[in-house]
């Protein structure tokens, strides 16, 4: 899948006009790309309606216009939506690896509306919407169909430094929201195992640009329960003299007031996760996204919410007063620094420095990663080495190894993990992956990562299939089907479970989509849930989960999500499991403006919590919850949000246990409280545009959290309706931050 385009070798002689109206004579000398198959599904036939892109490289970055044919019996969904948001609309996608190694890649999507997506792509397939760039784009339409423009600049991304010609990885795509068709060149969909090292490759020259960006920031919040008020500012910098080197720094940096956090029930002894938006940390951050600890894409050596994270003293978060990041590249070899200092009495020093080469088929990258934390009198050091190797189009290996060294109050702790994922496609939609992890007793990772647990052995056996030789009749336009086996044990030698899972995924004709699993566990050991106080022995576990999306058919502006599910993994077995089932209705009352209300509601009769020392005990539980609010694009720089989230959990005590010697749960007669749950959150945003990444905020915001134990009243309906009344915080937020480019 490579190609050099000739097209490249010269520089654009008409200057761009980013208008979306795509000028013949502006975009002469572009290669012109007409080979999109079908990828959704991923049937590699060609596309129902035809698509065309024209791609060219010009001293002012890298563009790339498509033209949609889309005639009016194929209906066209323009919706608006915010910036990186989801929604069922026609959309358009490039794809760049400005390095053409296959590490790290970007992503840029238009809509027919104008809104826009940018993200980052690392470990293959892994993408993450935190980033913000700075880039052009246009759309418009006619009778035919509709265009669309961009403009990427070289400044984006740190880019390896070349003479004369650069190679990137490419890979394009359009996206019909009413029927769902994905067709891309090349024909490579991002579920697979090899998708950003498959993306075609071309030559470019090798432009140079450079960029020197400060946002300064001023914030005041008004405190309605505290009576009082605060002011705060800061800035951000972000010098780029060429790819070759990129330095971001920052003083004071915003921890994303205007951006809340979902509400979520956690009781296990695993953190919860949530993603960062703050502008200094998602900028080249891609290059320090080392992906370690488990299957799913949370676990990862650098965690940057750890960075002005909760106190070291317990008295509220960390207090950032500077950091600075350094992404370059020197000798064939890339580079990357990070630094960030909390400055109060518990505050914490954050260090990483990360180096990569690359070969043709090889690559190859280490990190090494430093927590001073004084107040706890602890150092941390991890030290990382991974690997990728890619022989040919069949077969990808991934592995990484992983040592911690960690010196706390004269004690020393060291151990160490790794982890390898091995593919292999074996064509007729047919492939295999096998995925092994130790992570060692004592590893401890999470004073800069994110790590759910240690002291883990995991192997898992994945079997995929994918069909899309399905009748022209049929609902489906393509399953992905995936059976796996998998073995779980402690390090200490306790068996976890052994468990089977079979899942579909599925491309229906109508845009939307359907997923369905069911999963088994035999009968095993929970060696977290009592936090060090004993392994507990648990029967078989038994998961069933359905989704659906049906998006918006015609002129209907109803569209609908719904998630059923069924899990038992409690102390009653299979036959006592959770029901739970989500709706949420989206009615599309224009393009501009949406109300979506999401409710959920499940009943778990075998609730099980740990309740201090080597005790646990099951609930009968019951949630309601409710994900409401509006989405209105006043105008291209105006936005109001809204959003409503309310919980409320009422559990009554069923039995009590104490966790014997021999890991059985044994009955006890001690009085376990029921207890009572209500969290609110509640936002009003308005968002004005000043200019590219500049934008002044007022935001109303609300919330709160009760927990109760020993009630005399269960009613879960009377929890919901009470968490209305929460009022813990009540503010009003003025914010508005400026990007000055020199």
């Amino acid at each position: 899948m490579s190609a050099v385009c000739a097209a490249f070798a010269a520089p654009c002689a008409h200057a761009l006009d980013i208008d979306g109206r795509i000028d013949p004579q502006e975009w002469s000398q572009a290669q012109r790309i007409q080979e999109f198959r079908l990828t959704q599904p991923l049937s590699r036939e060609p596309a129902s309606q035809p698509t065309e892109a024209w791609l060219m490289a010009t001293p002012q970055g890298l563009a790339v216009a498509f033209r949609n044919h889309q005639p009016a019996g194929v209906p066209r969904l323009r919706q608006h939506t915010q910036r990186d948001g989801d929604g069922t609309v026609d959309r358009v996608n490039l794809y760049v690896d400005f390095d053409g190694d296959g590490r790290a890649g970007y992503n840029f999507t238009v809509t027919l509306a104008n809104s826009i997506t940018d993200a980052t792509i690392t470990s293959e397939n892994l993408f993450g919407n935190d980033w913000d760039g700075d880039w052009r784009h246009a759309t418009s339409e006619d009778e035919e169909g509709w265009s669309a423009e961009m403009l990427i600049p070289w400044h984006i991304a740190p880019m390896r430094q070349r003479e004369g010609m650069r190679t990137l990885g490419i890979q394009l795509d359009r996206v019909i929201a009413s029927t769902g068709e994905r067709t891309s060149w090349p024909a490579v969909h991002y579920t697979q195992a090899r998708y950003l090292s498959a993306f075609n490759r071309i030559e470019v020259p090798a432009y140079k640009q450079s960029l020197l960006a400060i946002t300064p920031y001023v914030v005041g919040v008004q405190d309605a329960v505290r009576h009082d008020s605060d002011f705060d500012g800061g800035v951000d910098l972000f010098w780029k003299p060429s790819g070759k080197f990129q330095l971001s720094a920052t003083l004071n940096p915003d921890f994303g007031q205007v951006e809340s956090d979902e509400l979520t029930v956690n009781f296990s002894a695993t953190e919860t996760f949530n993603s960062d938006k703050r502008p200094f940390f998602t900028e080249n951050q891609s290059f320090f996204d080392v992906q370690f600890g488990s299957y799913n894409n949370y676990s990862r050596l650098i965690y940057t919410r750890r960075v002005g994270g909760p106190a070291d003293d317990g008295d509220g978060s960390g207090d950032v007063t500077a950091a600075v990041k350094l992404n370059g590249s020197a000798g064939g070899f890339n580079y990357g620094v990070f630094a960030a200092s909390e400055g109060d009495e518990a505050g914490r020093d954050f260090y990483a420095a990360r180096v990569t080469r690359d070969f043709a088929q090889l690559g190859l990258g280490a990190m090494v990663t430093r927590v001073e934390r004084p107040w706890l009198d602890r150092d941390a050091n991890v030290y990382e080495f991974d690997q990728r190797w890619t022989p040919n189009a069949q077969w990808a290996i991934r592995s990484a190894v992983v040592a911690s060294d960690v010196q706390q109050a004269g004690r020393s702790f060291r151990d160490s993990g790794g982890q390898i994922r091995i593919d292999y496609d074996m064509g007729r939609g047919w492939r295999q992956q096998l995925y092994g992890l130790h992570l060692g007793r004592d590893l401890m990772l999470n004073d800069f990562g994110y790590l759910e647990r240690n002291n883990f052995n995991y192997l898992r056996y994945d079997l995929g299939r994918r069909v899309t030789d399905l009748p022209a009749d049929s609902a489906y336009a393509g399953h992905d089907w995936h059976y796996a086996v998998s073995r779980r044990y402690s390090d200490d030698g306790v068996h976890i479970a052994d468990a089977f899972a079979v899942n579909r995924r599925s491309d229906t004709r109508d845009g939307g989509r359907e997923f369905i699993e069911a999963a088994v566990w035999g009968r095993g050991h929970d060696d977290l849930i009592t936090r060090g106080h004993g392994v507990l022995r648990v029967p078989e576990k038994m998961f069933l989960t359905y989704e659906r999306l049906r998006p918006r058919k015609g002129e209907s502006p109803w569209s609908l999500y719904t998630e059923a599910g069924y899990s038992a993994d409690g102390l009653g077995g299979i036959d006592e499991g959770k029901l739970s089932l989500y709706l949420e209705p989206n009615y599309q009352y224009s393009d501009r403006l949406l109300l979506f209300a999401g409710i959920e509601y499940s009943h778990n009769p075998d609730w099980l919590l740990w309740r201090g020392d080597n005790r646990v005990a099951t609930f009968r539980s019951d949630l309601l919850s409710l994900n409401a609010g509006l989405q209105w694009f006043i105008d291209d720089k105006q936005e109001l949000r809204v959003r409503l989230e309310t919980i409320g959990v009422d559990a009554r005590t069923r039995q009590a246990y104490r966790v014997g010697s021999d890991g059985r749960a044994l009955v006890v007669a001690e009085e376990v409280p029921d207890f009572s749950l209500r969290n609110l959150g509640f936002q009003v945003r308005y968002r004005y545009e000043l200019a590219p990444l500049s934008y002044l905020y007022v935001a109303y915001v609300r919330g709160g959290e009760m927990f109760e134990e020993g009630m005399q009243e269960h009613n879960v309906g009377r929890q919901f309706s009470d968490a209305f009344d929460l009022r813990d915080s009540e503010q009003l937020l003025v914010k508005l931050s400026y990007r000055f480019e020199i």
